[in-house]
């Protein structure tokens, strides 16, 4: 189901709870509404849809597989720079230090464990929706 995204920054702020197997409902509402504002939309945490859960959606521009990550932390950083970025729950763009290459500890959708290296523009759009997990609003 597509929900409306929230705007609220007091509830934006909040530290998401970690997803356990009892939210995959949640999970597929955040994928249907990530893809519902793909247009205008690369990652999508479930705060923005009203859910403090720590939960993920990424879908990068040129790519139709979409990565989902439950309870994803940053291991490593390297490649300090900063960016400009915009967000779907602000207006207009703000500045933001990220990182050209993360280490990332995640669970997939059947809570499978993974630590992976990204780099470039997916370690950026993961060390936004991150930051949302953790209540840090650019």
């Amino acid at each position: 189901m597509v929900r409306e995204l929230v705007k609220d920054q007091f509830f934006l702020r909040l530290k998401s709870e970690p997803v356990t197997k009892d939210d995959l409902e949640i999970i597929q509402d955040l994928k249907d509404t990530l893809k519902a504002y793909s247009d205008e939309c690369v990652g999508m945490s479930a705060n923005m849809i009203g859910v403090n859960k720590a939960v993920i959606a990424i879908q990068p521009e040129n790519s139709n597989q979409m990565v989902v990550m439950l309870n994803p932390k940053i291991l490593k950083k390297s490649g300090a720079y900063e960016t400009e970025e915009g967000c779907m729950c602000l207006e207009g763009e703000r500045k933001a230090i990220r990182h050209r290459n993360i280490t990332v500890e995640y669970f997939d959708e059947d809570f499978k464990k993974h630590i992976k290296l990204y780099s470039g523009y997916i370690a950026e759009i993961i060390e936004h929706e991150c930051d949302h997990l953790e209540g840090i609003i650019i």
